[in-house]
């Protein structure tokens, strides 16, 4: 089961058909924990749209409401060799390492709703940076009781000149206008989510593909359930929250985004959240 917010409501997408839940709130919907239950009761009796079929990329929004989203880092063994790597040239210490091999997780807050774009809108690079990159990553939506109620796709923009030059330059690198894009569904947990599931991404430029890369998310090297309980664990989410789970695809150091390409990851079982890039246009 899918959940779609659009331009015309929520969506819920099932056995090849849509229909929508008239009136349903996206707060509403995934604030507490049971999500499943609650949009099953919602679309019983209801009637599918007359188009049915997949929900158009054009008609979704980013699927978040009044949710903060939060970040993991250094999950994937890859990701720890690239902050490794930039910490290095920028001369810092070897922090990422005791990090991974830490109890303590990397978490960090990523973006308040208005700063996160959906499919198709356009995600920025700092002025301020030569070497910006996309991230791309599980996400979980999180009940107000710390329960995994689903999943969907995340892209954490990163600005790696600026992260490796200093871990406390890490908000400036991460958390800015449009460097959060969330999207195109949410699929809605119904048991534990398969960590043989593949992640994706293709960054084209002018029509070419530029950059790929995939993995599995048996990399990750910890649990879902284990990022969430420690975010939860000395802050509360009142609407839930989103947890982006970290990155285990890093394109190689000569890489940066330029405005115009395009960004698209893929999760098997979600689907595919498209990202055109722009550069910060603020004097």
């Amino acid at each position: 089961m899918k959940l779609y917010k659009t331009s015309r409501g929520v969506l819920v997408e099932e056995g090849g058909s849509s229909l929508l839940l008239e009136g349903a709130h996206w707060d509403d919907l995934v604030a507490a924990p049971g999500l499943a239950e609650r949009v099953r009761r919602l679309a019983a009796g209801r009637t599918p749209l007359a188009e049915g079929g997949p929900v158009a990329e054009a008609d979704c929004l980013a699927p978040i409401g009044s949710q903060e989203v939060w970040a993991a880092g250094v999950t994937y063994y890859r990701s720890r060799d690239a902050r490794m790597e930039e910490s290095k040239e920028a001369g810092g210490g070897d922090f990422y390492a005791k990090v991974y091999e830490a109890e303590r997780p990397e978490l960090f807050f990523k973006a308040s709703p208005f700063r996160v774009r959906g499919p198709g809108q356009p995600l920025r690079i700092r002025r301020d940076a030569r070497w910006n990159v996309p991230e791309p990553e599980l996400a979980l939506v999180v009940s107000n009781a710390g329960t995994i109620e689903g999943f969907t796709i995340g892209n954490d923009m990163s600005s790696r000149d600026i992260e490796g030059e200093n871990p406390l330059y890490l908000p400036q690198a991460k958390v800015y206008d449009g460097a959060c894009g969330l999207g195109p569904c949410v699929l809605v947990a119904e048991g534990t989510l398969s960590l043989e599931r593949k992640i994706a991404i293709a960054i084209r430029r002018a029509g070419p593909c530029v950059f790929e890369g995939s993995t599995s998310l048996l990399q990750l090297k910890r649990r879902p359930e284990e990022l969430v309980a420690w975010l939860f664990r000395e802050s509360t989410f009142p609407h839930g929250c989103v947890l982006l789970t970290g990155t285990g695809i890093v394109p190689p150091n000569d890489f940066t985004l330029e405005p115009g390409d395009e960004v698209a990851i893929t999760i098997e079982g979600i689907g595919t959240l498209r990202s055109p890039v722009e550069r910060a246009g603020r004097a």
